[in-house]
């Protein structure tokens, strides 16, 4: 018989089992009476999406590709009957959908999700025999000193009426010891909430995860609240068999980051490019390595969940493919775009409104935002950075003793973004390399209308010398007007997952979505009547892989930013002049676009496979042997 804490943990997890059944209809074991009052007071939560039918329509199974996402952490663990193994053991060379839990959760959209969820696949599984072979379910606590083993084997009791089929571990570990190492290799964040009353812990605050991972222990889907529905998670297991049949044994490889020489490469701009400016020559290893680890390092922002790279995905043209407008901290909403930042140590204007002029101080809007990284103070981050261990040392190694400062924060984050050069494009190595061969017929058609019939080249400047394609101005082409005024068609294309859209009604979508702020651009800077919707000029190097496009990412594609241009923009009082009708044909606007795609860079790949390389908030060396950074 368990007694004191034991008991409520049990309670705990018939509670969950009672809420599990009930939701599917099952027949329900008795519940206490203390109990159901417990649960029928949390009944006022909203519950996530897994609870109930999804909601729109799946791509077909073996339409997407899920590429690795890393390597599966391993650790010691304690199975139902109290024996010790490898995480990785009890893997067998299965698909596996791991979550990590407490038994006494009780928040409605936390563990009891995760379980709901994975009991809904259970009982899938009786349907499915050679599914339920392939998979197995693995929930592993994170409550060592409650959750013993005979603790999640009555917990695993709740779980029997989902049928025999299918394959459901229950695990624990012996020590905070043992489960530290596990938590971080899967990046799982727990905070422990402790009581006065004999320091035993109550609740933990957790970001809930469930980790897909195949066969060759390589996770290849991450699953928080909002994705974390059986149908989903279904059909993710059944695209990697589908996967492995059509490939045999073969899977897709893990991303490999390989560094690059990003300080030859600051000081030698690829082709197309002007020649490196002052602040270039200014580089160092030393801050450039230094200022690539910032930018990776989730530990910048107030939870340690959020870096600079993940608005800026570096294979995703340095901007966000999958998002209009980016989403900071906590899936706080932000208003703009992410801007691409390809080349960005040229711009003389940065922000899409143009509020800042240098890279060194542009920084700390970003940390500072609420809805971004959401520090609270400059000294809040300084003092967080001088607190973490691999830090020590590096900034003094790289700004001659100096230490960590508003100044030298700022200068080993920018050191790092003017490296990202990207030129010597099929474009520039016919334009300035001089190589008739370089360029299709159907793009250098497209350069005559650029620069032009289309007049494209008016705002998107080039030279004999050098071409950034942006004259760092600013002007009102009627997008954020449109915006502003409600303006909207009645269908809008929707994206449900990376390759798949749907249109949806634009009644619908204002029926559940939220106003978006108000934008006026430029206006909010100078306040000036005759600044309204002004937004500085993309560079449009690389711009076939920096989608969606406009300040709100309105444009899914370059076509529909090109006809929305040859329209003559949205009419309004304070419309650009440069903005005209074109009158391009079906034609036109073909090599116009075939143009475009003919500027992406031949080093692209090259910057994605260092960004892959750099630490990801890791603990790493501390002070750097011989004063070089590691």
């Amino acid at each position: 018989m368990m007694s004191g804490r034991g008991s409520q943990i049990r309670m705990s997890a018939l509670v969950m089992g009672a809420c599990l059944l009930l939701v599917l209809g099952l027949t329900i074991p008795a519940v206490p009476a203390d109990v159901k009052q417990e649960t029928a007071g949390g009944a006022g939560a909203q519950l996530a999406a897994g609870y109930g039918e999804l909601a729109y329509v799946l791509p077909a199974v073996g339409s997407y590709s899920l590429p690795p996402l890393g390597m599966a952490g391993n650790g010691r663990v304690l199975d139902e009957s109290g024996a010790a193994q490898d995480l990785h053991s009890l893997f067998a060379g299965k698909y596996v959908l791991l979550s990590f839990m407490y038994s006494s959760c009780q928040e409605v959209n936390g563990c009891p999700l995760s379980a709901h969820v994975l009991y809904k696949i259970k009982a899938a599984l009786q349907q499915d025999a050679g599914l339920a072979e392939k998979l197995r379910l693995i929930s592993l606590s994170f409550d060592p000193e409650h959750d013993t083993p005979e603790v999640m084997r009555l917990y695993a009791e709740n779980f029997r009426y989902a049928g025999a089929q299918g394959d459901w571990r229950f695990l624990t570990t012996a020590a905070q010891t043992e489960l530290r190492p596990l938590l971080t290799a899967y990046r799982q964040e727990i905070q422990r909430e402790i009581t006065v009353n004999g320091g035993q812990a109550d609740t933990y605050a957790h970001l809930l995860r469930v980790f897909l991972v195949d066969p060759q222990r390589r996770i290849r889907n991450i699953y928080s609240v909002g994705f974390l529905h059986p149908d989903v998670l279904l059909n993710d297991v059944r695209t990697l068999l589908q996967e492995q049949q059509q490939a045999g044994s073969r899977l897709p490889p893990l991303r490999q980051g390989k560094e690059a020489d990003l300080l030859a490469l600051a000081h030698n701009p690829p082709l197309g490019l002007p020649p490196a400016p002052e602040a270039f020559k200014a580089l160092t290893e030393d801050k450039i390595q230094l200022g690539r680890k910032l930018f990776f390092d989730r530990r910048l922002s107030i939870n340690n969940t959020f870096s600079c790279a993940m608005c800026h995905i570096p294979e995703q043209g340095f901007t966000s493919n999958e998002m209009a407008t980016a989403v900071g901290v906590e899936g706080r909403s932000v208003r703009r775009n992410s801007p691409s930042l390809y080349n960005v140590g040229y711009a003389s204007r940065l922000f899409h409104d143009g509020r800042d002029s240098k890279l060194e101080e542009q920084i700390w809007q970003p940390l500072m935002a609420r809805n971004e990284m959401a520090n609270p103070s400059v000294g809040y981050v300084l003092d967080k950075i001088r607190a973490i261990p691999d830090y020590q040392g590096w900034f003094e190694t790289a700004f001659a003793g100096q230490g960590v400062s508003m100044q030298t924060l700022g200068e080993a984050l920018a050191a790092y973004e003017r490296t990202l050069l990207s030129a010597d494009s099929a474009f520039d190595r016919w334009y300035y390399g001089k190589d008739a061969q370089a360029l299709g017929e159907d793009a250098q058609q497209g350069f005559r209308l650029f620069t032009g019939k289309a007049r494209c080249s008016t705002c998107h400047t080039l030279n004999e010398q050098a071409a950034l394609f942006t004259d760092n101005q600013l002007h009102n082409t009627g997008v954020g007007y449109r915006e502003s005024m409600g303006i909207h068609p009645a269908k809008q294309r929707v994206s449900l997952a990376p390759g798949v859209t749907v249109e949806v009604d634009q009644s619908i979508i204002e029926s559940v979505g939220e106003t978006p702020a108000p934008d006026l651009g430029l206006y909010e800077i100078t306040l000036n009547p005759a600044d309204r919707w002004k937004y500085r000029t993309a560079g449009l190097r690389n711009i076939a892989l920096t989608a969606p496009y406009m300040h709100n990412g309105s444009f899914a594609t370059l076509e529909e930013v090109i006809r929305f241009y040859n329209q003559g923009g949205i009419k309004n009082a304070t419309l650009s002049p440069l903005i005209q009708p074109l009158n391009l044909s079906d034609t036109e606007v073909g090599y116009l676009l075939a143009f475009l795609n003919a500027l992406t860079g031949s080093n692209v790949e090259m910057l994605a496979a260092d960004a892959l390389a750099a630490p990801v908030g890791d603990p790493v060396s501390t002070v750097p042997d011989g004063g070089k950074l590691q």
